[in-house]
């Protein structure tokens, strides 16, 4: 099938820490051309239609507290030019970049995204450049003051181009339908349209200057793809080669999946075939654990020997001490005076202190006690306890040093047994593994082999998977800058084309204005407008009925006249060709009809007018003149005739799910409702 032109929305997905939250306009794998988000109020379907505008660039998106618990990023699958793309912007405070990627929600991304920023819209880089050059607008510039040649541009943003995309309830039935009350955004809706349909003023010096900077970006765009392929033909010559097909990572995953399957098969073989050794396993893991058992028991008794011999020999060294104390008492003695320092015979008293001289040198004592302070004079007791002391002490080490060395005596004797022990429950155990490979090996052998090779291939392959996904970023790379030489190419080639066949702008604007105009008129008949007379649109696209602009209307006349305005310009867009994105989403059809939607009931008008002539229109447009466009509607009670397009119908009842776009938010919070 021929490409879509211009844009399409596919999926909304508002991801969040545990769950998505989605929204499909796809019906076997292409878009609807009409999709109807139905439910009750306060239910979710407006934040449908905001986080798509969201998702193309607006600068917030909403804000309810639930949105905000509940989302982490918005997610929007659209195709541009027929191709699948993905845009993602995180949810909170409104991003500032974008970041876009080749793909599908479902698909695996085979590289990053690349990084859009949201604003300035007129850089190249930015996302409004990028869903701009799909329109056929990419570098439009528009004059801040439309009837002065000499005025000073700024660049389209696609964020203008959604005036023309994007019919919200705030507008439906609004006096301030063209914003009227803003001077700058009137005059720029108005050169949004004439640069839509291609009749602005100043349209070929326009298309020259477009022409010349493409040509610029063209240049840019050859000398950028060129360098990667030279560096990709360095770095993977297979990636560049157009004769040789490149298996796909997928191939090799299901290789690896069967060669998972096939080693848990084995596994499951190699138990069943060795289930009769269950009786010599556990034999083996009996002997195991009196090995281990054993040589812990001798570790812990040789343990307790190297950690006794040095305490034995420190008692040794205490009792060989403790004699050369006593020794020492015995020659050495301060406190007992037994020898006349003189003579060096025995005394034969010990030294006394009479009448308070000393006796030995009859020299007289200060102390009126007339005790000796000198030497222990009167018996020598002091001696005799530090030697009863010392001997004490000798004895008790003794005794201990008995006790170790007999512990130790014994740990040694032990030793032996021990040793033999552990070398018996070795034996026991290596002879118990032998057995069990004896018995075993046969039946294992040939599950080993298989399973080495199996192992082998699954190496093999992951080598495989890393180097195809590599060559595929490569090629995605290149398929990136060839593409947009391409689209450089065909751009110029059709501003080219544009140029040459280029009339009178006036008179094209006219035609059409008068076509517009036509299919307003039309419309209004076909939803039985009532009394309807002399409906047009002005030359400054103010739409008219009864020879009045839609402002002199009552609440749901202006309903159907907003409603009107907006489709005959988007069905004249997309017959003629025009630089529409191709889709169209409208809040709030029944606004002011009888089911109101802000406004308040127009009795007269919601009699008149049934809502089925407005769902019978865009089914038989949509079927023939407008195959290739979209529509998204959100509305409150759709008729049984659009049944069949509604693609998410919420009821605000938690008896029937989903409650809401936030389906897991009900009316347990009810201050916390989607609008």
């Amino acid at each position: 099938m021929e490409p879509l032109p211009g844009i399409r929305i596919r999926r909304l997905r508002l991801a969040g820490i545990d769950r998505s939250y989605d929204v499909d306009f796809t019906i076997e794998q292409r878009v609807r051309n009409l999709s109807v988000i139905a439910g009750a109020f306060s239910s979710g379907k407006t934040t449908v239609l905001e986080f798509i505008s969201y998702g193309l660039g607006a600068k917030r998106h909403p804000r309810h507290q639930e949105v905000l618990r509940r989302v982490r990023s918005c997610l929007l699958e659209v195709e541009l030019s027929g191709e699948p793309h993905v845009i993602e912007r995180s949810v909170g405070e409104p991003s500032k970049v974008a970041f876009v990627r080749r793909g599908t929600l479902d698909t695996k991304p085979a590289s990053r995204g690349e990084s859009r920023p949201i604003d300035p819209p007129g850089t190249r880089e930015s996302l409004s450049a990028l869903l701009l050059s799909h329109c056929k607008l990419e570098g439009v510039q528009l004059r801040e003051a439309p009837n002065s040649r000499e005025s000073r541009t700024d660049p389209l943003s696609f964020r203008d181009l959604m005036w023309l995309a994007f019919l919200p309830n705030e507008r439906v039935a609004d006096t301030n339908f063209l914003f009227e009350n803003h001077y700058m955004r009137k005059h720029k809706l108005r050169q949004v349209v004439d640069v839509v349909f291609g009749v602005h003023d100043d349209r070929a010096v326009e298309l020259g200057q477009r022409i010349q900077k493409l040509g610029g970006q063209l240049a840019q765009a050859k000398t950028e793809l060129e360098a990667a392929r030279s560096f990709v033909q360095e770095q993977a010559p297979i990636a560049v080669a157009h004769d040789e097909a490149i298996p796909s990572p997928l191939t090799y995953e299901r290789e690896l999946a069967d060669i998972t399957s096939q080693l848990q098969a084995l596994d499951q073989a190699a138990q069943a075939g060795t289930a009769f050794a269950a009786q010599l396993r556990r034999e083996h893991q009996q002997a195991a654990r009196s090995s281990r058992r054993a040589a812990s028991v001798l570790r812990d008794c040789e343990t307790q020997l190297a950690r006794l011999m040095p305490l034995r020999a420190q008692y040794a060294d205490d009792l060989l001490k403790l004699g050369m104390l006593g020794e020492a008492q015995q020659l050495f003695d301060p406190l007992s005076v037994t020898a006349c320092p003189a003579c060096l015979n025995r005394l034969p008293a010990p030294p006394t202190a009479a009448s308070g001289h000393c006796s030995m040198c009859s020299h007289e004592l200060t102390d009126a006690d007339g005790a000796l302070t000198l030497g222990a004079a009167d018996s020598g007791s002091q001696a005799e306890g530090n030697r009863v002391n010392v001997e004490a002490e000798i004895r008790s080490t003794k005794a201990r040093l008995k006790e170790i060395t007999n512990y130790i005596e014994n740990l040694d004797e032990s030793l032996a047994a021990l040793k033999l022990q552990a070398e018996e429950a070795a034996i026991l155990e290596e002879q118990a593994a032998a057995a069990l490979d004896e018995a075993t090996s046969p039946s294992v052998s040939p599950f080993l082999a298989a399973r080495d090779d199996l192992h082998r291939r699954r190496e093999q392959v992951l080598r495989l998977i890393d180097q195809a996904e590599s060559t595929a970023k490569l090629q995605e790379g290149l398929a990136k800058r060839a593409a947009a030489v391409e689209r450089h190419e065909a751009q110029i080639a059709r501003l080219k084309v544009e140029l040459a066949q280029l009339g009178d702008a006036t008179n094209d604007r006219d035609r059409i204005i008068s076509k517009v105009s036509s299919r307003y008129g039309d419309l209004l008949r076909e939803w039985r407008y009532p009394k309807l007379s002399q409906p047009f649109i002005k030359p400054d696209l103010t739409p008219c009925v009864r020879g009045e602009p839609y402002q002199e209307a009552s609440s749901g006349a202006r309903t159907l006249l907003t409603l009107a305005w907006q489709l005959a310009v988007f069905e004249i867009a997309v017959e003629t060709g025009a630089a529409h994105p191709g889709f169209l989403m409208i809040d709030s059809p029944q606004k002011n009809l009888g089911h109101g939607g802000g406004g308040t009931l127009d009795a007269v008008i919601a009699d008149a007018v049934a809502i089925d002539d407005f769902y019978h229109h865009l089914s038989v447009w949509l079927a023939a003149r407008g195959a290739k466009a979209q529509l998204i509607i959100a509305d409150n009670s759709p008729p049984l005739l659009a049944e069949g397009d509604v693609v998410a119908r919420y009821s605000r009842n938690e008896d029937q799910p989903p409650y809401g776009l936030i389906e897991d938010e009900t009316s347990a919070e009810p201050e916390e409702v989607t609008r």
